[in-house]
């Protein structure tokens, strides 16, 4: 894809000419700039940006939502590390700064020069800023993210004059499915310009993409293509992710172009409709030692070159052929990891496993503690969305009069009480991830309403007014309530609930699950990875009969308190570790238990009694009665109760 090289195709004097014609008539005369610059600064003038003022309120991510920020993008974030180092080797002295930004255009990090960095701090360009188009009129970061390419953005060229002693660079990053992830930025001072700056940060971008792809798609078989042998390896080589049974499952541009593929073609087409191979062959070649190149042919005889990779899941799963794919074991994914016995919760996962990756909403069930979000979290690692967010708003836990500022977001002075700087919103962070709505049930009628408008037009309108967002993300919707009987009482908007009722799963409650005691093994394993722990037998035992009214987070609360009471010799988690209100709890409904079995042990006792009397007797029950201490009526009575025929 070429890139807007914005510097090399706009004269000094045309371009003072663009400004004093933005600056007085608000628009510029065709062909007097680069149309993509133009078609820039009219996006910003629409945003309602003025060249000489200031920024109006550009939104800056506080110190916790900047830490939220860098988790949700933990993958981009750690592959991006090693090549912004690389570049700041590349620009050191120059008076530069290297920068990584989100996709909503979110500095994560930044690192360069100190000569510089107080200048770039008057601009807000610091990590925390957002430098989208909407908020700082043309500059690299914004224009790369909305133009979806590389782009330069040099002195002058910047909307707003307050940076137009910046000379930027800038290329979007984008994930194995196409989707643009963040940008990669060089900053600096506009006297600093060089002209191969570009090629550079292009550069850094695509070796973060291909990392970010080998990662994606490790237990996947791989094919690296290329023009000529010797390119593969090399930053310019195509990538290419098959399923073990020949579908494409994850390609990145560059082998796109060279197969005249287009994205759609991704999980619809399989190896043989694009090269002349198959899996049997590609496994065979995966198998042999030799791992020079291969050239392979397209259907149109042209000849391409191939390296074939696979793990050793993929060539055991093709081993044999196909007869033996039926056995393959089930996806090692993040819903498996809750897979640990229960039959009701094994039949829930294989059914959030079928619609993981299709549009299909996701209402989950049951009573508060049984682990939504665990399960809402999962379903996010689990699907072609992982790398992006995952944004979880309990609808309970926020006043009423914040739920709607909190996931539409807000223009400055929206409100009375509103931030200077704006904010974007829980939907629209979620923006390319998963957004989990916990608690919907509780959710404000007139909220209900804002969100289905959402869910329809995949638009947003922050309060305050602007224009809509467009929004993209996966949603899933829990509660503990019983949506119907709100729908019935008109607390729940009927239209909404089949909305957010793609496929509905109920969760079963702790005291209801048969996997107790795998749970409990598999929670210490997490809290304390490091030691082999076991559950003393009588308190296993206990555990196993308690009810857990606050179902998996009461049960993981007091295990980690018993890990911290452990010393460093214990092996055994016992009585002692356990808070005192559990211990408590737990003997309690020992003796219950105890007292069930010895009323039923009484019972039984009772009536082998009766039954040995009336045996005494020969079968007269007036003896029998006698025998017994009571009277012929009650020794009646008895006999039905114990023997009902």
């Amino acid at each position: 894809m070429h890139a807007h090289s914005l510097v090399a195709r706009t004269r000094d004097s045309r371009l003072r000419e663009a400004r004093l014609q933005l600056l007085g008539a608000g628009e510029v005369a065709d062909g007097l700039i680069d149309a993509s610059l133009r078609r820039s600064w009219e996006r910003s003038r629409g945003f309602g940006l003025v060249p000489a003022g200031r920024v109006p309120g550009a939104p800056h991510a506080s110190a916790a939502q900047l830490v939220r920020a860098l988790d949700r993008q933990r993958e981009l974030a750690s592959h991006a590390q090693p090549m912004m180092e690389f570049l700041l080797e590349q620009v050191r002295d120059t008076g530069s700064m290297v920068i990584l930004a989100d996709a909503q255009g979110t500095l994560l990090r930044a690192m360069g020069d100190a000569s510089f960095a107080s200048r770039a701090q008057r601009v807000a360009l610091r990590p925390g800023a957002n430098w989208h188009e909407q908020w700082r009129g043309t500059n690299a970061i914004g224009t790369a993210l909305t133009d979806g390419v590389p782009v330069e953005v040099h002195g002058g060229e910047h909307y707003l004059e307050r940076n137009g002693f910046l000379t930027c660079t800038a290329a979007p990053i984008v994930d194995p499915g196409g989707r643009v992830l963040g940008v990669l930025d060089i900053s600096g001072d506009r006297r600093s310009y060089h002209r191969h700056t570009l090629g550079l940060v292009r550069l850094a971008a695509r070796t973060i993409e291909q990392k970010l792809f080998d990662t994606r798609h490790a237990a996947s078989l791989r094919l690296r293509l290329h023009a000529q042998p010797e390119g593969i390896g090399s930053v310019t080589e195509g990538l290419l992710a098959l399923s073990d049974d020949g579908w494409l499952i994850g390609a990145d541009a560059a082998a796109l172009a060279m197969l005249g593929l287009s994205r759609a073609d991704v999980g619809a087409s399989t190896i043989e409709r694009v090269l002349q191979l198959d899996m049997e062959m590609l496994c065979d070649w995966c198998r042999r030692p030799a791992a020079a190149p291969r050239a392979v042919r397209r259907h149109d005889g042209s000849v391409l070159w191939a390296r074939v990779e696979a793990s050793r899941g993929v060539l055991a799963a093709s081993h044999g052929g196909s007869a033996a794919r039926p056995h393959a074991a089930a996806p090692a994914d993040a819903l498996a990891q809750l897979d640990t016995g229960d039959p009701v919760m094994q039949a829930a996962i294989g059914r959030a496993r079928r619609v993981v990756d299709k549009p299909i909403s996701l209402l989950l069930l049951g009573e508060s503690g049984v682990g939504k979000e665990v399960f809402a979290k999962a379903v996010h690692a689990s699907g072609t969305r992982r790398a992006g967010p995952f944004v979880a708003v309990n609808c309970a836990a926020l006043p009423e009069t914040l739920i709607e500022a909190e996931l539409f977001g807000y223009r400055p002075g929206a409100f009375t009480g509103a931030g200077r700087d704006g904010a974007p919103g829980r939907i629209r962070e979620a923006d390319g991830g998963t957004l989990l709505l916990d608690e919907i049930g509780d959710m404000p009628l007139a909220l209900q309403t804002r969100l289905l408008r959402v869910l329809q037009d995949r638009q947003v309108m922050p309060l305050g007014g602007g224009k809509p967002v467009a929004v993209d993300f996966r949603l899933v919707c829990a509660t503990h309530r019983n949506l119907r009987a709100e729908m019935e009482k008109g607390r729940f908007r009927e239209d909404l609930y089949y909305r957010l009722n793609g496929l509905a799963l109920q969760l079963p409650p702790l005291r209801e699950r048969q996997d107790k005691l795998q749970m409990v093994a598999g929670m210490l394993r997490d809290i304390l990875p490091d030691r082999e722990l076991r559950i003393a037998p009588d308190l296993a035992s206990a555990m196993s009969r308690y009810r857990w009214p606050g179902n998996l987070r009461q049960l993981n609360n007091a295990l980690r308190t018993a890990c911290a009471l452990l010393d460093d010799s214990d092996a055994m988690v016992d009585w002692l570790h356990l808070p005192d209100d559990l211990v408590d709890d737990l003997h309690g409904a020992a003796t219950m238990r105890c007292a069930i079995d010895d009323a039923v042990d009484l019972r039984a006792q009772s009536g082998r009694t009766v039954k040995q009397a009336v045996q005494a007797s020969g079968g007269n029950l007036s003896e029998a009665a006698r025998s017994l201490g009571i009277s012929r009526n009650t020794l009646y009575r008895k006999l039905r109760e114990f023997d009902p025929r």
